[in-house]
Protein backbone atom coordinates (compact mmCIF):
# COMPACT_ATOMS: atom_id res chain seq x y z
CA UNK A 1 0.00 0.00 0.00
CA UNK A 2 1.59 3.48 -1.21
CA UNK A 3 1.13 6.35 0.74
CA UNK A 4 0.38 9.99 -1.26
CA UNK A 5 1.84 12.91 0.26
CA UNK A 6 0.33 16.01 -0.69
CA UNK A 7 2.41 18.47 -1.49
CA UNK A 8 0.11 21.27 -2.08
CA UNK A 9 -1.77 20.95 1.87
CA UNK A 10 1.70 21.30 3.55
CA UNK A 11 2.72 24.22 1.35
CA UNK A 12 -0.42 25.85 2.89
CA UNK A 13 0.50 24.89 6.23
CA UNK A 14 3.76 26.03 5.83
CA UNK A 15 3.27 29.70 4.10
CA UNK A 16 0.51 29.90 7.41
CA UNK A 17 3.51 28.98 9.58
CA UNK A 18 5.68 31.82 8.05
CA UNK A 19 2.81 34.33 8.20
CA UNK A 20 2.27 33.91 11.63
CA UNK A 21 5.87 34.32 13.02
CA UNK A 22 6.37 37.06 10.05
CA UNK A 23 3.07 38.87 11.89
CA UNK A 24 4.61 38.57 15.26
CA UNK A 25 7.80 39.74 14.69
CA UNK A 26 6.44 43.04 12.43
CA UNK A 27 4.53 43.51 15.25
CA UNK A 28 6.92 43.43 18.25
CA UNK A 29 9.40 45.45 15.86
CA UNK A 30 6.32 48.24 15.62
CA UNK A 31 5.81 48.06 19.53
CA UNK A 32 9.35 47.76 20.34
CA UNK A 33 11.08 51.44 20.49
CA UNK A 34 14.08 51.84 18.63
CA UNK A 35 16.94 52.46 20.80
CA UNK A 36 19.50 51.77 18.56
CA UNK A 37 20.14 55.79 18.44
CA UNK A 38 18.24 57.01 21.19
CA UNK A 39 20.53 58.42 24.22
CA UNK A 40 18.71 58.21 27.62
CA UNK A 41 18.25 62.51 28.68
CA UNK A 42 17.29 61.85 32.21
CA UNK A 43 18.05 59.82 35.07
CA UNK A 44 14.91 60.29 37.55
CA UNK A 45 15.84 58.84 40.74
CA UNK A 46 13.47 57.91 43.70
CA UNK A 47 13.69 57.61 47.18
CA UNK A 48 10.32 56.51 48.96
CA UNK A 49 11.67 57.23 52.48
CA UNK A 50 14.21 58.96 52.01
CA UNK A 51 13.62 61.60 54.86
CA UNK A 52 12.73 58.42 57.05
CA UNK A 53 15.61 56.44 57.06
CA UNK A 54 18.28 59.12 55.67
CA UNK A 55 20.50 56.25 54.62
CA UNK A 56 20.83 56.72 50.80
CA UNK A 57 19.98 60.03 48.65
CA UNK A 58 20.43 60.32 44.80
CA UNK A 59 23.98 61.51 45.14
CA UNK A 60 25.08 58.29 46.93
CA UNK A 61 23.30 56.00 44.37
CA UNK A 62 24.62 57.70 41.22
CA UNK A 63 27.69 57.45 42.94
CA UNK A 64 27.50 53.86 43.32
CA UNK A 65 26.01 53.03 39.67
CA UNK A 66 29.49 55.51 38.25
CA UNK A 67 31.58 53.29 40.22
CA UNK A 68 30.23 50.13 38.50
CA UNK A 69 30.32 52.13 35.13
CA UNK A 70 26.28 51.53 34.78
CA UNK A 71 24.87 55.29 35.40
CA UNK A 72 23.01 55.22 32.36
CA UNK A 73 23.21 59.31 31.92
CA UNK A 74 23.88 60.00 28.12
CA UNK A 75 24.29 56.44 27.53
CA UNK A 76 22.81 55.01 24.19
CA UNK A 77 19.18 53.33 25.26
CA UNK A 78 19.78 49.98 23.66
CA UNK A 79 23.13 49.60 26.23
CA UNK A 80 21.29 50.42 29.50
CA UNK A 81 20.31 47.14 31.08
CA UNK A 82 17.80 47.96 33.70
CA UNK A 83 18.24 44.28 34.98
CA UNK A 84 22.25 45.28 36.23
CA UNK A 85 21.29 48.03 37.68
CA UNK A 86 18.94 46.88 39.88
CA UNK A 87 21.47 44.21 41.15
CA UNK A 88 23.86 46.13 41.79
CA UNK A 89 21.59 48.71 44.06
CA UNK A 90 20.27 45.39 45.81
CA UNK A 91 23.53 44.52 47.00
CA UNK A 92 23.56 47.82 48.92
CA UNK A 93 23.47 46.56 52.79
CA UNK A 94 20.92 49.48 53.19
CA UNK A 95 18.51 48.97 50.06
CA UNK A 96 15.61 47.20 50.79
CA UNK A 97 13.87 47.12 47.56
CA UNK A 98 15.12 48.50 43.57
CA UNK A 99 13.00 48.61 40.50
CA UNK A 100 14.76 50.07 37.22
CA UNK A 101 12.44 50.86 33.71
CA UNK A 102 13.20 52.76 30.36
CA UNK A 103 10.79 54.72 29.05
CA UNK A 104 10.46 55.55 25.06
CA UNK A 105 11.22 59.46 25.53
CA UNK A 106 14.91 58.57 26.16
CA UNK A 107 14.64 58.54 30.59
CA UNK A 108 15.28 55.90 32.89
CA UNK A 109 13.72 55.83 36.49
CA UNK A 110 14.93 54.29 39.51
CA UNK A 111 12.79 53.61 42.47
CA UNK A 112 14.45 52.78 45.57
CA UNK A 113 13.45 51.70 49.43
CA UNK A 114 15.70 51.61 51.96
CA UNK A 115 15.75 48.97 55.00
CA UNK A 116 14.28 50.36 58.27
CA UNK A 117 16.65 50.74 60.95
CA UNK A 118 15.31 50.08 64.51
CA UNK A 119 18.28 50.52 66.95
CA UNK A 120 22.08 50.83 66.92
CA UNK A 121 23.96 48.42 68.64
CA UNK A 122 26.89 49.62 70.58
CA UNK A 123 27.83 46.61 72.75
CA UNK A 124 30.74 46.07 74.86
CA UNK A 125 33.40 44.18 72.69
CA UNK A 126 33.14 46.25 70.00
CA UNK A 127 30.54 46.00 67.75
CA UNK A 128 28.57 48.84 66.19
CA UNK A 129 26.01 48.34 63.75
CA UNK A 130 22.69 49.02 63.26
CA UNK A 131 19.68 46.06 63.42
CA UNK A 132 16.47 46.27 60.86
CA UNK A 133 12.97 45.75 61.63
CA UNK A 134 13.37 42.00 60.41
CA UNK A 135 16.49 41.96 62.52
CA UNK A 136 19.16 41.45 59.91
CA UNK A 137 22.02 43.57 60.18
CA UNK A 138 23.02 46.83 58.50
CA UNK A 139 26.53 48.33 59.17
CA UNK A 140 27.59 51.43 61.23
CA UNK A 141 27.28 54.67 58.95
CA UNK A 142 26.91 58.56 58.82
CA UNK A 143 23.27 57.95 59.47
CA UNK A 144 22.22 60.01 62.48
CA UNK A 145 18.65 59.76 63.51
CA UNK A 146 17.39 59.47 66.90
CA UNK A 147 17.49 55.70 67.41
CA UNK A 148 17.71 53.73 70.71
CA UNK A 149 20.82 52.74 71.45
CA UNK A 150 21.64 49.38 72.73
CA UNK A 151 24.56 48.37 74.91
CA UNK A 152 26.29 46.06 77.23
CA UNK A 153 26.80 42.76 76.91
CA UNK A 154 25.33 41.96 73.01
CA UNK A 155 26.42 39.13 70.91
CA UNK A 156 24.96 39.34 66.97
CA UNK A 157 22.96 36.24 67.84
CA UNK A 158 21.16 37.58 70.73
CA UNK A 159 20.67 41.26 68.44
CA UNK A 160 19.27 39.37 66.21
CA UNK A 161 17.10 36.69 67.81
CA UNK A 162 16.23 39.59 71.14
CA UNK A 163 16.68 42.49 70.96
CA UNK A 164 15.40 43.17 67.35
CA UNK A 165 11.94 41.72 68.84
CA UNK A 166 12.10 43.87 71.85
CA UNK A 167 12.69 46.94 70.28
CA UNK A 168 9.79 46.53 67.59
CA UNK A 169 7.75 45.96 70.69
CA UNK A 170 8.72 49.49 72.21
CA UNK A 171 8.76 51.19 68.64
CA UNK A 172 5.08 49.88 67.77
CA UNK A 173 4.19 51.92 70.82
CA UNK A 174 4.05 56.24 70.87
CA UNK A 175 4.58 56.70 74.17
CA UNK A 176 7.55 54.53 74.06
CA UNK A 177 9.40 54.96 71.28
CA UNK A 178 9.39 58.77 71.79
CA UNK A 179 10.54 58.10 76.01
CA UNK A 180 13.23 55.10 75.66
CA UNK A 181 17.04 56.17 74.65
CA UNK A 182 18.85 53.72 75.22
CA UNK A 183 18.36 49.78 76.01
CA UNK A 184 21.23 48.19 78.34
CA UNK A 185 21.85 44.64 78.44
CA UNK A 186 23.62 43.48 81.97
CA UNK A 187 25.65 40.32 82.00
CA UNK A 188 23.31 37.78 83.18
CA UNK A 189 20.98 39.38 79.74
CA UNK A 190 18.61 41.15 82.22
CA UNK A 191 17.63 44.14 80.38
CA UNK A 192 17.70 47.87 81.21
CA UNK A 193 15.80 50.72 80.13
CA UNK A 194 17.23 54.46 80.21
CA UNK A 195 13.97 57.18 79.33
CA UNK A 196 14.84 60.45 78.38
CA UNK A 197 13.07 62.20 81.06
CA UNK A 198 14.21 61.44 84.51
CA UNK A 199 17.62 60.23 86.36
CA UNK A 200 16.24 56.73 86.84
CA UNK A 201 16.63 52.93 84.80
CA UNK A 202 13.90 50.94 84.75
CA UNK A 203 14.73 47.07 84.95
CA UNK A 204 12.04 45.23 83.26
CA UNK A 205 13.54 41.72 84.30
CA UNK A 206 14.70 39.13 81.58
CA UNK A 207 13.12 38.20 77.66
CA UNK A 208 11.41 34.88 77.67
CA UNK A 209 13.01 31.85 75.82
CA UNK A 210 11.80 30.27 72.58
CA UNK A 211 13.58 28.34 69.44
CA UNK A 212 10.33 29.18 67.15
CA UNK A 213 11.13 32.76 65.77
CA UNK A 214 7.46 33.13 65.90
CA UNK A 215 6.90 31.90 68.72
CA UNK A 216 10.07 34.45 70.31
CA UNK A 217 8.39 36.98 68.77
CA UNK A 218 5.16 36.87 70.09
CA UNK A 219 6.34 36.06 73.55
CA UNK A 220 8.17 39.23 73.89
CA UNK A 221 5.52 41.69 72.88
CA UNK A 222 3.60 40.30 74.97
CA UNK A 223 6.35 40.50 77.58
CA UNK A 224 7.26 44.13 76.84
CA UNK A 225 3.27 44.64 76.78
CA UNK A 226 2.97 43.96 80.49
CA UNK A 227 5.76 45.20 81.36
CA UNK A 228 5.10 48.75 80.22
CA UNK A 229 1.93 48.77 81.06
CA UNK A 230 2.99 48.34 84.59
CA UNK A 231 5.69 51.16 84.21
CA UNK A 232 3.61 53.43 82.53
CA UNK A 233 0.34 53.25 85.16
CA UNK A 234 3.69 53.92 87.93
CA UNK A 235 4.06 56.96 85.84
CA UNK A 236 1.22 58.14 85.30
CA UNK A 237 0.30 57.88 89.19
CA UNK A 238 3.49 57.39 91.14
CA UNK A 239 5.95 59.45 89.86
CA UNK A 240 3.69 62.21 89.12
CA UNK A 241 3.42 62.61 92.25
CA UNK A 242 6.60 61.97 94.04
CA UNK A 243 8.52 63.59 91.14
CA UNK A 244 10.66 62.28 88.51
CA UNK A 245 13.87 62.14 90.32
CA UNK A 246 13.10 60.67 93.02
CA UNK A 247 14.48 57.13 92.31
CA UNK A 248 17.46 56.02 90.64
CA UNK A 249 16.41 52.60 89.70
CA UNK A 250 12.86 51.11 88.94
CA UNK A 251 12.91 47.23 89.06
CA UNK A 252 9.48 45.95 87.50
CA UNK A 253 10.90 42.13 87.30
CA UNK A 254 8.44 41.04 89.66
CA UNK A 255 4.93 40.78 89.01
CA UNK A 256 3.15 41.53 91.92
CA UNK A 257 5.39 44.54 92.98
CA UNK A 258 7.66 47.06 92.00
CA UNK A 259 10.62 47.87 93.53
CA UNK A 260 12.16 51.14 93.55
CA UNK A 261 15.52 52.61 95.14
CA UNK A 262 15.49 56.05 96.38
CA UNK A 263 18.14 58.59 94.57
CA UNK A 264 20.95 59.47 96.96
CA UNK A 265 20.93 62.75 98.40
CA UNK A 266 24.17 64.51 97.70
Amino acid sequence: MSIRFNWKKTLIITLDIVLAAYLVLAITSFNRPDETSKVCTKVAINIADENTNGFLSADEIRSILKRNQLYPLEKRMAFVEPRNIEDILKSSPFVNTAQCYKTQDGHVCINITQRLPVVRIKSQNGDDYYLDDKGGIMPNSKYTSDLIIATGNITKQFAKNYLGHLTNSLMANDLWRNLIEQINVLPDRGIELVPRIGDNIVFIGYLPQAKPQESRRQLIDEFVKKKMLRLEKFYRYGLSEAGWNKYSYINLQFDNQIICKKKEQK
